[in-house]
């Protein structure tokens, strides 16, 4: 019996050789998490905790330490995206969309790809009905964009024993919560395979400086130290190497500076190519259909 009950278990060396997007082996995915963080509520995450540990409602500054984002991190990254021409996908916390509405508005008209990821920042596993909070966040993200999400990234990564089956009955086409494989893999589900896309704990903005307390040059260090060993790794298979971004950890300034260093890093590369979500999932699901 397999010790896990949705994707089958494959040693790297096992799989198949594929090309790359577009002959480049590196594929790198830059993901943005944009988040609702409700103001009459217990904050998702804590950056300082409360006097004689006595936490209440409103919290001003951890609510305030996740607008900072949302009002001098975002402008950041939007900017910096523009500048070098980079395709870039959003995350988005559908509630975003009435919260700060001139950030979405920037986001749609910069073309990034709008990934589901619930309405506000609150775990899946605790909604009352998790399939009505699915399809109201990909219909919020519809009727704002004019296009329903083909993707789903679950509020902290975090899934029920049935959201991939309720995923794939209400039509996404592929997930970034299971971090396993440096490579696309199927999910069985209920209603026919769903495809699993690489996310990241390791070059993640929130484990790194929300939950390890990281050193602001770590993000860059880990990227330095990563393409070292997908050196060689690359010249048998391609790698889907994503940074994943909140604009109140990666766009402050002390650290937002190591972040334009990481793409002056991979842009000088020859074998690196950016893409979007739905671009991966093209390339794989052409390359590595589904087993009938």
């Amino acid at each position: 019996m397999s010790s896990n009950p949705r994707v089958h278990y494959q040693m790297t060396s096992e799989r198949s050789n594929l090309r790359g997007i577009d002959g480049k082996p590196l594929i790198v995915h830059l993901v943005v998490n944009v988040e609702h963080w409700l103001f009459d509520e217990s904050m998702p995450r804590k950056y300082l905790t409360a006097p004689h540990g006595l936490e209440q409602v409103p919290d001003i500054p951890n609510f305030s330490w996740a607008e900072y984002g949302m009002r001098a991190g975002m402008p950041r990254l939007l900017e910096c995206f523009k500048r070098r021409g980079l395709p870039a996908s959003v995350s988005l916390n559908a509630g975003v969309i009435d919260a700060y509405p001139s950030c979405a508005a920037a986001m749609r008209d910069a073309g990034w790809e709008f990934i589901g990821h619930g309405v506000h920042q609150k775990s899946i596993q605790g909604e009352a009905d998790e399939r009505d909070i699915i399809l109201l966040a990909m219909q919020m993200i519809e009727e704002f964009t004019g296009v329903r999400p083909s993707g789903w990234l679950g509020p902290g990564l975090k899934e029920t024993f049935d959201t991939p089956d309720i995923l794939k009955e209400l039509g996404v086409d592929y997930v970034f919560d299971w971090v396993l494989d440096d490579l696309p893999c199927w999910l069985n589900t209920k209603h026919g395979p769903l495809l699993s896309i690489p996310y990241t704990l390791e070059l993640n903005d929130s484990p790194l400086y929300a939950g390890q307390h990281m050193s602001s040059s770590e993000i860059y260090d880990r990227l330095v130290d990563t393409l070292s060993v997908f050196e060689t790794e690359l010249k048998r298979q391609p790698r889907v190497l994503t940074l994943a971004l909140h604009p109140h950890l990666i766009g402050v300034p002390h650290r937002f500076a190591y972040l334009e260093r990481m793409l002056d890093l991979l842009q000088g590369r020859d074998d690196t190519t950016f893409v979007v979500g739905g671009q991966i999932a093209d390339w794989y699901v052409s390359a590595c259909p589904p087993a009938e």
